[in-house]
């Protein structure tokens, strides 16, 4: 990934590596604040050479490293998952207190689901050096339904019917939403929040 990103790999690394950091630290804020820890865990990567260049060749950006990291603003990547759907946003809200990030975009899939089901927080920031990131905070359930429609999406040797696939991800979608919030019920019912 070196000759992709050139001279930038290094400072792309370590803009990952640093953004994990502030997340775990944030984390124990939280966790001593809440009485409870929100974050059931995070994972970060930097962009695989492959899908840059299948997201340059949709994008039409010629491929220099200089173009990509420019134009590319997900090849740090940041997924935080969290328990329950309140935690999604406080964990929103926490980073949005982060002082050497500037938060250039926010779509809020988890309000407003893709039409596919698709449900997460997005977040595009920004560091002092120009460096994009893109950082994702969803549920267990989000999750792991992004992780099977993904696999799913990507399988190339589908023999059935892709509408009616389509169609059974949308409804899993919809059901763990339904008991993303059952359970966000339960917890407030058991800690007196309603």
């Amino acid at each position: 990934m070196e000759n992709l990103y050139g001279a930038h790999y290094y400072k792309l690394l370590s803009f990952k590596d640093n953004l994990e950091q502030k997340i775990s630290r944030m984390e124990q804020t939280l966790e001593a604040f809440y009485g409870t820890n929100l974050i059931d865990h995070t994972m970060g990567r930097i962009k695989s050479e492959e899908s840059v260049l299948e997201k340059c060749r949709k994008k039409n950006i010629e491929v220099t490293p200089d173009n990509i990291v420019a134009n590319i603003r997900d090849i740090v990547g940041i997924r935080i998952v969290c328990t329950f759907v309140d935690d999604t946003f406080k964990v929103r809200d926490a980073i949005r207190e982060f002082d050497d990030i500037k938060i250039i975009d926010e779509k809020d899939y988890i309000s407003n689901a893709k039409p596919n089901g698709y449900r997460s927080y997005h977040m595009i920031v920004q560091n002092e050096e120009g460096y994009y990131a893109e950082i994702q905070i969803r549920t267990i359930s989000m999750d792991t339904w992004a992780a099977l429609e993904h696999d799913i999406k990507y399988k190339k040797d589908i023999n059935v019917n892709k509408e009616l696939i389509t169609a059974e991800l949308k409804r899993c979608a919809d059901e763990l939403a339904s008991t993303d919030i059952s359970m966000q019920t339960i917890r407030n019912m058991i800690y007196g929040q309603l």
